[in-house]
């Protein structure tokens, strides 16, 4: 209450000394009463005259853009517009941090790897990050304000929409195609609604490829176990000679072995899938690792190929050794289960221009048609399948090597002509091969 007091006080003193100068030059006048009465009314008109001028001072800079500070008058309207200016400082300066923090949540939901849209009541687009835009083929910018069922057109999207149940998901094929979406929407606020969509394309792929690989696994499995199954019963309910006891025993090994075999691989599958990449810091002299190989293959082939071997001696890789030799060996054994007897067999190492090293093997088989080389690294891919299974492999082989490769750091390359034999390059990142120096110093070599 000061300032109704002071401004009370203000007034009373400028009324009483327009009094006191009118009854002075009315008493000069002798007209003393009158000139009280007009000094009077002339400091009424001067209080309100400099209230008004103060306060239209203060009007005209709320009608501006307040840009520049609010009037400095002293008393009541000086208060007034300094209580006004702070107060509205304080709001444009909480309006920025609100704007901040919705600019910093915006770009937030802008970097999630999930697409995210608001959607009005009506059903148009509010706003939409740049995931959401590419899965539904939107301009953010363009199509903004526009009905989502006018701009998506897939028939499950549209009937999810229209219905209003987002209990569950929606999956429907992408509008770029080739990809497929899950999306998910939830009311908020006054008839609003969130769209989060997300791309489940690999997450589909990979869920076929389970069921594709154990299906696959299942019938790989009951083939031998039906022969096995087929052999006891003729066992146990014909009579049989010497001879062809012993053919069935040989026959039922065989199956026993392919049981084995695919099992050891599935293993070495699970094992290359669930453990962490081999380290870039141990590292392997090349020239064992490929005379190891090669000495398996050449107890594989037992004879019936020429089996060489070349290059590797000033070389060293970094990973893992039995992984290593998994896969150089799977592919010199398939080189040798394909090779026709009398064939040769090359096991290579080079070194590339760029630094890079590759590990290549080489045959002078059949050959494969071009159209099969892109899925020859898949589980159970076969170019022949019983022609494979004559000559015992799993279906695994490439499908490990690919794996080990991979984990390394490198990838495989493969190159067949029908008629003109395969190479098969595995080719080693620059940080995984290196050239072995020797220090002739103490005798001692230094990785």
């Amino acid at each position: 209450m000061g300032w109704v007091i002071a401004r009370f006080l203000a007034a009373a003193l400028t009324v009483a000394t327009g009094v006191f100068l009118g009854f002075l030059i009315g008493g000069l006048a002798h007209a003393a009463l009158v000139g009280m009465a007009l000094g009077g009314l002339l400091g009424v008109f001067g209080a309100v005259f400099v209230d008004s001028r103060q306060g239209r001072h203060l009007l005209e800079w709320l009608r501006g853009a307040q840009g520049q500070t609010a009037p400095r008058d002293t008393g009541y309207w000086g208060e007034l517009a300094y209580r006004i200016e702070r107060a509205m400082r304080l709001r444009d300066s909480a309006v920025r941090a609100e704007r901040e923090r919705l600019q910093q949540f915006l770009s937030a939901i802008d970097a999630s790897p999930n697409g995210v849209m608001m959607l009005d009541h009506e059903g148009a687009i509010e706003w939409c990050n740049a995931v959401a835009a590419v899965h539904f083929g939107l301009d953010p910018v363009r199509d903004r304000r526009q009905r989502i069922t006018n701009l998506v057109r897939a028939p499950a999207f549209v009937a999810y929409m229209q219905a209003g149940q987002f209990d569950e998901a929606v999956v429907f094929p992408g509008p770029q195609g080739g990809s497929t979406l899950s999306v998910l929407a939830r009311p908020y606020g006054d008839g609003m609604r969130l769209v989060l969509t997300q791309d489940i394309t690999e997450r589909e792929r990979n869920d076929a490829m389970r069921r594709d690989f154990v299906a696959n696994v299942s019938h790989e499995i009951r083939t031998p176990l039906t022969v096995l199954s087929g052999f006891l019963e003729t066992m146990a309910s014909l009579p049989l000679s010497e001879a062809e006891r012993q053919r069935v025993l040989a026959l039922m090994q065989q199956q026993t072995q392919r049981m084995q075999a695919l099992v050891g691989d599935l293993l070495t599958l699970a094992q290359l899938e669930g453990s962490p990449r081999p380290g870039a810091d141990r590292w392997l002299p090349v020239a064992p690792l490929l005379r190891r190989a090669q000495a398996d293959a050449t107890a594989l082939s037992g004879g019936r190929h020429q089996i060489e071997r070349s290059g590797g001696d000033d070389a060293e890789l970094a990973g893992s050794d039995t992984e290593l030799l998994s896969a150089i060996g799977n592919l010199l054994n398939n080189a040798v289960r394909y090779t026709p007897e009398g064939g040769r067999i090359a096991l290579h190492w080079l070194w590339r221009e760029d630094g890079s090293a590759e590990v290549d093997v080489s045959d002078s088989g059949p050959g494969i048609a071009r159209e099969h080389i892109p899925r020859l690294t898949e589980r159970f891919y076969r170019v022949d399948g019983s022609r494979s299974r004559d000559t015992g492999g799993t279906g695994l082989g490439l499908s490990i090597v690919k794996h080990v490769i991979q984990r390394h750091g490198g990838e495989i390359d493969i190159t067949s002509e029908p008629g003109q034999g395969s190479t098969f390059r595995l080719v080693f990142p620059t940080f995984r091969a290196r050239r072995r120096q020797v220090v002739a110093e103490a005798g001692l070599e230094r990785v």
